[in-house]
């Protein structure tokens, strides 16, 4: 049985009043679990699922399956998701109705800003950020297996943004917050709570939005979302926001079967998750929009500076050919890595190198080793990989989860030499070199499955 912390159990006492023995019986029983299916690779609806209502790809499992040796979730045909914060979608949808440039400032490990890539119109762009270079890495990996092509992740402090005046039409802000919303899925993280902490957190938030707040475009939308209770962190920073930066909180429509609770502090449209309400963890969320006003964007110039060393190779001309739609791509070198980045955005991209510490953009192709080019994994899992492109061969769940541990596995006798792509239940899972009496696993190294203990969920 969860223990909580005496203040933070006086604190909500008189936050939720006569609702609050519900709330902690609630915290008592097992979290639930939710994922969203990749609509944008074909996956399909899990057989046994219910609906989450405030996402049309997000669904509920009547129990936790064994994730790590599903070959599907590292294919990214899903995301492991809480439910509560998919309802991001319903505030992209209640404000976006073309293509925007987004920022998810706070993005690691990767949920929402996959969840963004899926909602935001055609067109879209996201630059996805993460300030701690280990979790940017995740990020990074995540976004790569989702698949969309429309993405930059970078690894800057939030007030790297702040120079870059009126650039983006929407910026997401899930802050670093003390986490009350978690303490059902990890226990540890109740022991760790103290008022010092949200007041800290609190702090916190008001520092990053200030610090970004002059890269938003006037008329433009910030969401900004935590996955705590308390009012320090939640009500008493969108009143701040809107008082000391002339934002207007708006409203996000909701339906009366989602349980969603409103304001608890202010006359402010806000939606609250709480977990004897409705079915996931504790969240809150709400959108403001910046004033309209006359100042004129700051318009930052590409210098167009000097690569120093020697020049990048040219873009092998094959790789191109590994997209279904080259036309759409601008080709370009990053070291030994040919890149393609979507058209619309290259000056874009280019000017954002120059300010910013890029980790990855558009699609990795391929890497140039010695006299060898062999494709990404992010290729492998693009959406927009062009299959014709390659020998494929399908993998049985064994030699696919050797492949995802990167250990030696078992191709077809047939198998021509060369580059394959290993595909299972149809979905590609990344590529090997088949020297004829062996094979080379390129699946990434910091990728790969580290148990050995398999299990399956049969």
């Amino acid at each position: 049985m969860m223990t909580l912390p005496e203040e933070f159990i006086i604190r909500t006492q008189a936050l939720l009043g006569e609702s609050y023995n519900a709330f902690e019986a609630a915290l008592q029983n097992e979290t639930p679990i939710s994922i969203r299916i990749n609509r944008q690779k074909g996956a399909a609806i899990p057989e046994v699922s219910t609906p989450v209502m405030w996402c049309d790809s997000g669904y509920y499992l009547p129990q936790r399956p064994s994730f790590t040796f599903d070959p599907l979730f590292h294919a990214g045909a899903y995301y492991v998701q809480e439910a509560s914060s998919m309802f991001l979608e319903q505030a992209i949808r209640s404000t976006v109705t073309s293509p925007i440039t987004c920022l998810d400032l706070c993005a690691a490990p990767g949920g929402k800003s996959t969840h963004l890539l899926s909602v935001l119109p055609k067109g879209s762009l996201l630059v996805s950020n993460e300030v701690i270079r280990s979790r940017c890495n995740v990020l990074a990996e995540n976004i790569a297996k989702w698949g969309n092509p429309n993405c930059i992740v970078t690894n800057n402090d939030p007030e790297a943004f702040g120079n870059l005046t009126h650039l983006f039409d929407m910026i997401v802000t899930d802050v670093p917050c003390s986490g009350e919303g978690m303490f059902r899925k990890d226990a540890d993280s109740a022991s760790q709570w103290s008022e010092a902490n949200v007041a800290l957190c609190a702090a916190r938030s008001k520092r990053i939005i200030h610090d970004v707040w002059d890269a938003l475009k006037p008329g433009g939308i910030l969401i900004f979302s935590t996955c705590t209770y308390n009012t320090e962190e939640d009500e008493e920073n969108i009143y701040y926001i809107a008082e000391e930066l002339g934002a207007k909180p708006i409203t996000i429509p909701t339906k009366e079967e989602w349980q969603i609770t409103g304001t608890l502090k202010y006359d402010l449209p806000v939606c609250r998750f709480l977990p004897h309400k409705t079915r996931g963890e504790g969240f809150f969320l709400a959108a403001l929009r910046k004033k309209e006003d006359m100042i004129t964007p700051i318009r930052i110039k590409n210098k167009g500076k000097k690569e120093k060393g020697k020049p990048s190779p040219a873009v092998p001309p094959e790789v191109k050919n590994w997209l279904l739609n080259p036309d759409q791509y601008s080709f370009r070198m990053r070291g030994n890595i040919a890149q393609a980045i979507p058209m619309q955005w290259q000056d874009l991209y280019q000017m954002l190198a120059d300010k910013l510490h890029i980790l990855s953009a558009g699609i990795d192709l391929a890497e140039i080793k010695g006299k060898d080019l062999l494709p990404t994994q992010a290729l492998a899992l693009s959406t927009e990989l062009n299959k014709e492109a390659f020998t494929t061969v399908s993998l049985e769940h064994s030699e696919a989860i050797k492949y995802l541990q990167k250990e030696t596995f078992t191709l077809p006798e047939n198998t021509p030499k060369g580059i394959v792509l290993l595909t299972y239940n149809q979905f590609p899972i990344g590529f090997a070199k088949h020297l004829g009496n062996r094979t080379n696993n390129l699946y990434p190294q910091e990728w790969r499955i580290r148990s050995r203990v398999v299990t399956t969920n049969d």
